[in-house]
């Protein structure tokens, strides 16, 4: 999608635009073959991401470190759609002990594992580590993300074998990434407190996703795995990310870039995984 159509929602190559919603570009598609795990699936385009997933017939795995949320977003799912499959698993991206023990948990549930959609983050946050020790920012936007990613590779592996359908992991990331420190990432200096910017710790982790995404590409590719990684842009989408930011913020953004609704940002991810 390019610029104007991000702009302007005009319809790009694929036939769709910013203005498009995850339903419409998942019309006509059967997903019950797949099982697809979203980070961040009990809230915003996560949630609706989870939503159409589900009403196209695949086998959801919400993962939110907010259980009753999650719980409540599933139960919503099911009573508007009764053939809905969706589990719901705790997960707290900001914690490397709570991403090993999801990955345990989903694997000892012996499913497969089609697509990985790493859409959780936070935004804007005021300095502080993560119980290991890391700035909050990059441990959740980005490490966290990293080792699930690693830790659920070679089940997707596996699945992509097994079934011979091509396995997706898609890192939600943000044109905030241009936004960052000149030197990019402060990999000597991720937990300085001194020269801390929310603004800038926050791009710097966005970057994180789409070097992440650009390298796993790569050492796929030459690996020959049946399985493709992306990073994309949702578009500009008011949603709890923003809680921390300055009120005359959020007003500037819905004055100068008129957010998109949900259903719009959640069709960019989902036209990697089922396209």
């Amino acid at each position: 999608m390019g610029l104007f159509s991000l702009v302007t929602g005009w319809p790009g190559p694929s036939g769709f635009g910013s203005a498009s919603t995850a339903e419409q570009v998942t019309d006509g598609v059967d997903a019950a073959h797949l099982t697809a795990i979203i980070t961040g699936g009990a809230s915003g385009i996560g949630a609706e991401t989870a939503r159409v997933f589900a009403l196209r017939g695949a086998h959801v795995i919400i993962a939110a470190r907010n259980m009753e949320a999650a719980n409540n977003v599933k139960e919503l799912l099911v009573k508007s759609n009764p053939k809905a499959h969706v589990d719901v698993l705790q997960l707290d991206l900001s914690s490397l002990k709570s991403v090993r023990a999801f990955a345990d948990k989903f694997i000892s549930m012996n499913l497969p594992l089609n697509i990985l959609i790493n859409n959780a983050g936070v935004m804007f946050c005021p300095y502080q580590l993560s119980e290991d020790g890391i700035e909050m920012q990059f441990a959740t936007n980005h490490l966290g993300h990293f080792s699930l990613t690693n830790l659920l590779l070679e089940k997707m592996k596996e699945t992509s074998r097994s079934t011979g359908i091509e396995g997706r992991i898609v890192n939600l990331s943000s044109i905030a990434h241009l936004h960052t420190y000149e030197e990019g990432i402060l990999f000597d200096k991720l937990n300085d407190r001194r020269g801390y910017s929310d603004k800038k710790a926050y791009g710097q982790s966005k970057l994180a996703n789409i070097l992440h995404a650009n390298e796993l590409s790569r050492r796929l590719k030459e690996e020959g795995a049946n399985i493709t990684a992306n990073s994309v842009h949702p578009g500009l989408i008011m949603t709890n990310l923003m809680r921390h930011s300055f009120l005359l913020m959020r007003s500037s953004y819905y004055m100068l870039c008129s957010p998109s609704s949900y259903s719009q940002g959640g069709h960019r991810k989902i036209l990697f995984r089922l396209q």
